[in-house]
């Protein structure tokens, strides 16, 4: 799904995509739109535009984090900036392109949204993790860390190094859903809100490596 107040750029981001194999089943001009429909055909990856007035794209990107978990945000913004990057993140967004990308660099960063990838335009990624090293070394948060179970270490180990759901299951001959059921503990622990989130405490604090013998 693209979002976009500007009707030939979104027409022209729909027809790219379609000609190179993706189902587009729905385009939206503003935030209310978005949400309205995307709560209705739930897709996979929407392609959010931040400038889309009021309500903005932040918050539209906020709204899909919280109430279709399933789907996942990747903003194409003409917009650099790092504070309009860190917002969009912080809303929920599982990554950020901005539209002087090629049209061969928005397909990778559609295909891997959709198979679970934080997906940002060089410089952006290490803006973002500097972001989320500073938050976890802030005085304010002088609690002890969560305590997770072995398991809990061992699915946000696969979950940082970028399995699916499924690829985890088999790789830990468990269940699709007991996978979905140890993140969402895992989540809930850590006080995070998506696997974009999970995947970044996982590798601050070295967990996206392989488990020591």
């Amino acid at each position: 799904m693209v979002v976009d107040d500007h009707p030939i750029w979104r027409d022209g981001v729909a027809r790219d995509l379609t000609e190179r194999g993706f189902d587009v089943p729905a385009t939206a001009g503003d935030a209310e739109a978005a949400m309205r429909i995307a709560r209705t055909v739930r897709p996979d990856v929407v392609l959010m535009d931040l400038n889309l007035g009021q309500p903005s794209g932040v918050d539209a990107t906020r709204w899909i984090a919280t109430e279709l978990p399933d789907t996942r945000v990747l903003v194409l913004s003409a917009s650099g900036e790092h504070s309009d990057v860190l917002e969009a993140v912080k809303a929920g967004a599982s990554g950020y392109l901005v539209k002087s990308a090629s049209v061969e660099e928005l397909v990778d960063a559609v295909r891997r949204t959709a198979a679970g990838d934080a997906v940002f335009t060089a410089g952006l990624a290490g803006l973002v993790l500097g972001e989320y090293r500073r938050m976890a070394v802030s005085p304010n948060d002088g609690k002890q860390a969560p305590q997770l179970t072995e398991r809990e270490t061992e699915v946000l180990r696969l979950v940082a190094k970028g399995l699916t759901a499924r690829q985890i299951a088999n790789r830990l001959v468990i269940s699709h859903r007991t996978v979905e059921n140890h993140v969402q503990s895992t989540l809930r622990k850590l006080q995070l809100h998506n696997r974009v989130e999970l995947a970044r405490y996982a590798i601050e604090h070295g967990l996206d490596g392989e488990p020591e013998e």
